[in-house]
């Protein structure tokens, strides 16, 4: 059953903003740990929010995202502080509690105004009976913070569910800790730039004049960096569809599919249609299908095209079933943005942690050779087809090729080159004050290119160019 965000939220005043904030970011906290995406869960919360508390999303935000990021570290040291476990109903009251342990561990929040702000939201949250425990549990936090630290500092679990752990030590022995603390890291606020209706060099000027600062990411030729986030409304040029928010990571599909004037262009699994839109910018001259089969999130697609002023033909389907709505037609491009665990992303979706389980994985991967059966025979002789995931175990990326590739001699794998790949290794964009520190080099495999989180400041992906070739090429 999906849990219900608290009525009560609406009720809120701007007089009580403060502590409104923090029983909103616990409840959007509990919804996530009761099963909700995160997404859902903050689009329910601002929902209900007075306009009077519109100033406080981004504290929110910040609360919520923070909690989750680091709930296997504050889980346990909450639950260390109780006497006897929390009724399931009373779930809300945990989950402020990580959010008041999060503030004085993690933000800089004065203390006196996490504390007395945090206990005033049980109140907002109907749990008065919580108030003199959960001022009880921060004050001994700020108490015992320097022993809190050192114990913290030596658990190297990083806030990451265990099994996770393990997997990363075993794929990846040198790297892991360098992925995990790049896990943990605030993502930075990455856009793109419409080529075709702006240069990126007239755009960061553009961004100067309103005062904000940004760096270009100088191997991904539409990838800009802000160095302080900002909602993206406020963007100049972004109704106008001069920007998009985009990993540089994300936008190097674009790239690397290549779709030429004319050519007949699937993205297969679309929405919300990033990358379709990035393809069309490059190349508005394809003709582009975005399938998805969600009718929902095609709206979306629809949106950013419009917004873009994009001509894409949106399809609703299922890419593993194309009886059901292919033409007939092969095409010269499909790109395959395969569904994943997503944890090359996790820095950006910290409720991965917390809903993905070892047996997704398995599930994952055969619905993944699943599509790619499914749209190889869409593909022309000579087309390519570019598989993409933001994952990085190779269950789902190298070994889901290799199973495909076998016995299929009109397959070939063509090798990737890309500046970016080499600007892993070669710098951590360390000049960008959000990303020092947060880099591990990309890697190189059989069947494709891995870049690791944090990689040049990007985001965890995986790319394999696949040629269709005529039998006995």
């Amino acid at each position: 059953m999906k849990p219900e965000i608290h009525s009560g939220i609406s009720a809120m005043h701007g007089g009580q903003a403060p502590a409104a904030a923090r029983a909103a970011a616990a409840l959007a906290v509990d919804a996530v740990c009761r099963g909700r995406s995160l997404d859902a869960a903050l689009t329910e919360i601002f929902s209900t929010l007075d306009a009077s508390l519109s100033s406080e999303r981004g504290l929110i935000q910040e609360m919520t995202y923070g909690a989750l990021r680091w709930h296997f570290q504050l889980a346990p040291l909450v639950r260390g502080f109780l006497k006897q476990p929390f009724k399931e109903k009373d779930g809300d009251v945990e989950a402020l509690l990580r959010v008041g342990v999060y503030q004085l561990l993690h933000m800089r929040v004065a203390p006196h105004a996490a504390v007395k702000e945090t206990v005033e939201a049980t109140t907002l949250l109907k749990k008065d009976w919580a108030k003199g425990m959960t001022n009880a549990v921060l004050r001994r936090v700020l108490r015992e913070e320097t022993q809190i630290r050192a114990a913290l500092g030596a658990d190297e679990n990083f806030a990451h569910p265990d099994w996770l752990l393990t997997q990363l030590k075993e794929i990846y022995p040198n790297d892991w800790r360098g992925i995990a603390q790049a896990n943990n890291a605030r993502p930075p606020l990455t856009l793109r730039v419409h080529g075709g209706k702006i240069t990126r060099t007239a755009y960061l000027e553009k961004l100067k004049g309103a005062g904000l600062a940004a760096q270009a990411v100088p191997e991904v030729d539409s990838a800009l960096i802000l160095e302080s986030p900002l909602p993206v409304e406020a963007l100049p040029g972004f109704r106008a569809g001069e920007v998009s928010v985009q990993d540089a990571a994300a936008q190097l599909s674009a790239v690397l599919l290549d779709a030429q004037p004319g050519q007949r262009v699937l993205d297969a699994c679309a929405a919300p249609g990033g990358k379709a839109a990035h393809i069309l910018e490059r190349t508005p001259r394809a003709i582009l299908s975005a399938l998805d089969i969600n009718a929902v999130r095609l709206e979306r697609v629809r949106e950013n095209f419009t917004r873009l002023g994009l001509a894409g033909i949106v399809v609703q389907g299922d890419a593993a079933r194309p009886a059901d709505w292919w033409d007939g037609q092969q095409y010269g491009r499909i790109l395959l943005d395969a569904p994943c665990s997503g944890f090359g992303v996790i820095r950006r979706h910290p409720d991965i942690r917390l809903h993905r389980t070892r047996a997704d994985i398995e599930q994952l991967a055969i619905a993944q050779k699943r599509l790619l059966n499914a749209l190889w025979p869409l593909l022309r002789p000579g087309g390519k087809l570019l598989y993409v995931t933001c994952s990085i175990l190779p269950q789902e990326n190298t070994e889901v090729l290799t199973r495909f590739l076998a016995g299929r001699p009109d397959a070939r794998v063509a090798p990737l080159a890309h500046p970016a790949f080499d600007a892993c290794a070669r710098r951590p964009l360390s000049h960008v004050p959000v990303l020092r520190g947060t880099w591990v080099p990309a890697r190189r495999d059989a069947t494709g290119v891995q870049i690791l989180p944090g990689a040049g400041g990007m985001d965890g992906f995986y790319y394999s160019s696949i040629i269709k070739v005529p039998v006995g090429a």
